[in-house]
């Protein structure tokens, strides 16, 4: 069944998760699929803050707008209000699972098989690499929800 809403999680909320969430919130919108999408990290190191420059530069350079998004954290109520919970890495995914409630709703699995490889002590061309990755990932994901194979 295809999900109604989605969270992206990472570690600090200003990097892959926002720019997950701008990316799959823009690909979702032309496939015109009716999601909800939301980011949060599992740390609450920039809880409040806007995601990276760099991640934001790169996002507009591709269209995608991350300008108003703000960091949170996961919280308990986010494994009930969520259909699926995506992470960008194992760490995040083993992370999640130790804190979800034992009768949560969603379903938390990694945005791909592959990590996302985090960025923030990278230079631009990591963030581009980030934007690809998440890009392939997310336009797989929403193919195979239109197309009614639902695995997720």
């Amino acid at each position: 069944m295809q999900p109604t809403s989605i969270l992206f999680v990472c570690l600090g909320n200003i990097c892959r998760s926002p720019s997950a969430e701008a990316v799959m919130t823009h690909i979702a919108r032309d496939a015109r699929l009716d999601i909800r999408f939301d980011s949060a990290g599992t740390a609450s190191y920039h809880i409040g803050h806007p995601p990276d420059p760099r991640a934001i530069q790169v996002g507009k350079n591709l269209n995608y707008d991350l300008s108003m998004l703000r960091a949170r954290q996961v919280t308990a109520q986010d494994f009930y209000d969520f259909d699926v919970i995506f992470t960008m890495d194992e760490s995040n995914l083993t992370n999640l699972l130790k804190i979800a409630p034992s009768d949560a709703t969603a379903k938390v699995m990694m945005l791909d098989d592959k990590a996302v490889a985090d960025p923030y002590y990278g230079d631009v061309s990591d963030f581009d690499a980030m934007f690809e990755h998440i890009e392939q990932a997310s336009r797989r994901w929403i193919d195979t929800w239109r197309d009614g194979d639902h695995h997720g």
